[in-house]
């Protein structure tokens, strides 16, 4: 039997990490071998460590299945990967899917809800977990897909359906009465996607970032205007919602102390520290449960066709930037999570691997 090899981090040290070599999978009755091909690293994936037990994210992928010890974590990654070996009707080798994958060279899921899109992984383990996390779209039923724009789906599609769903969010309750929309972390994919999507639809769209990332920022042309977070009190004091995708305290108090009873609505978004803000904030964005009622709403071919549209738009101007840094194997993948973690990627590169 071939060895694959699994990455780990320490789960109440982030930076503290292992990659060990174990045994490949064989797919089983009803089950199926996706081998993994290309994932992305990107805050989004320090996000799912940090909220690791209070959301979850650790049971995704059990790290006794790959051979791991407890302590260990096993961090979602978005990305492609390949069927291997299927004991599944309908699901056949070499059929590539794009989902959440594991830090590991390959994934056991129990293919269920099969259809021409792909199929859910229906593992006893998942059956309570999130649902969106479970699903595998296969990219030959996948309106958005385009082989050229693989990186840049690995890198930002995540990102972007949050950011998709925050705008909807946003807009479907007219800002909720506010004039401007202020984002931290607006040099970050998530803000700025939403921006994206907000901007020149209502009220006017302001980002807020460290001073380092200001030029960058500004450039994207997603914001109406880009302040550095010691700028606060430039912002003008009419009604203002507020993204918070930073979960800086400081930012927070800062813009409350400014704006008063004029800060009409103060939203967690995440999380790109590790110091949690939910509880600061006026309420938590958690895009499943919007994708679940626009799924109600406008059901899922709906959904899909609407999230097609709206990421054809912004990937045509998302390929312009970023600068992909592509590395190959578990060594590169240790590394840029390193460099993730510790917040030391600057904005304009996105780190894919090749498993």
């Amino acid at each position: 039997m071939c060895a694959m090899w699994v990455f780990g981090v320490d789960r109440q040290q982030l930076g503290v990490t292992t990659v060990e070599e174990v045994a490949a999978p064989r797919a089983g009755d009803g089950e199926a071998v996706l081998r993994v091909d290309r994932v992305g690293v990107t805050a989004n994936n320090v996000t799912y460590a940090v909220l690791g037990d209070a959301m979850r994210y650790w049971q995704f992928f059990p790290p006794a299945a790959f051979g791991l010890p407890p302590r260990w974590g096993l961090v979602p990654l978005w990305g492609f990967a390949e069927v291997v070996e299927s004991g599944v009707p309908h699901v056949h080798p070499g059929s590539r899917v794009y989902g959440y994958l594991p830090p590991a060279g390959h994934l056991v899921v129990r293919p269920g809800r099969i259809d021409e899109t792909g199929f859910r992984d229906t593992s006893e383990h998942r059956a309570e977990l999130p649902s969106p996390y479970n699903a595998y779209r296969l990219t030959t039923g996948d309106a958005a897909y385009r082989a050229d724009r693989e990186d840049l789906l690995v890198l930002f599609r995540p990102l972007f359906f949050t950011s998709f769903m925050l705008a909807d969010q946003v807009l479907d309750h007219d800002a909720y009465g506010a004039e401007r929309v202020v984002l931290s972390s607006a040099s970050s994919k998530t803000a700025f996607a939403a921006a994206f999507e907000l901007r020149g639809r209502g009220p006017r769209v302001a980002g807020l970032t460290s001073p380092g990332n200001v030029a960058f920022t500004e450039a994207l042309g997603c914001y109406d205007e880009v302040l550095s977070y010691d700028e606060v009190g430039a912002l003008p004091a009419v009604p203002t919602a507020y993204l918070d995708l930073s979960g800086a305290a400081a930012t927070r108090e800062a813009l409350r102390a400014h704006l008063g009873e004029r800060l009409v609505r103060d939203i967690a978004v995440g999380l790109t520290t590790q110091s949690p803000n939910a509880l600061a904030a006026g309420e938590v964005f958690f895009a499943p449960a919007r994708m679940r009622k626009r799924s109600a709403d406008w059901g899922r071919e709906g959904l899909d066709a609407r999230f097609a549209e709206a990421w054809e738009r912004f990937a045509a101007a998302a390929a312009g930037w970023v600068d992909v840094r592509t590395g190959h194997g578990p060594e590169a993948l240790r590394a840029a999570w390193l460099e993730v973690a510790a917040g030391r990627t600057p904005p304009r590169i996105g780190h894919v691997i090749r498993a």
